[in-house]
């Protein structure tokens, strides 16, 4: 993956990406936004934008986040769904 990546993207661009993939991880993290931007030095702009995504229903970026974690049961269901019932 690592060799795919660098011969489509520029390092700029691979900076770029896991900047935004450590915003993403923050915030599923539950890491205030304010906090954020000051540890990564970026705009509370980008990360509102991040923290839309996580709240669309639909968003794959907050799936991957939660397969990663480990916060999905057996059927694919996020264990934060189990304790809102």
């Amino acid at each position: 993956m690592k060799k795919f990546f660098s011969e489509i993207f520029t390092p700029a661009e691979i900076q770029d990406v896991a900047l935004r993939w450590r915003l993403m991880t923050m915030l599923h993290e539950g890491v205030p936004q304010r906090e954020i931007a000051d540890d990564l030095g970026i705009s509370l702009c980008k990360i509102t934008r991040g923290s839309k995504v996580l709240k669309d229903r639909g968003s794959v970026t907050k799936r991957l986040l939660e397969t990663k974690t480990g916060m999905k049961d057996a059927y694919g269901k996020s264990l934060r769904e189990h304790t809102r019932q």
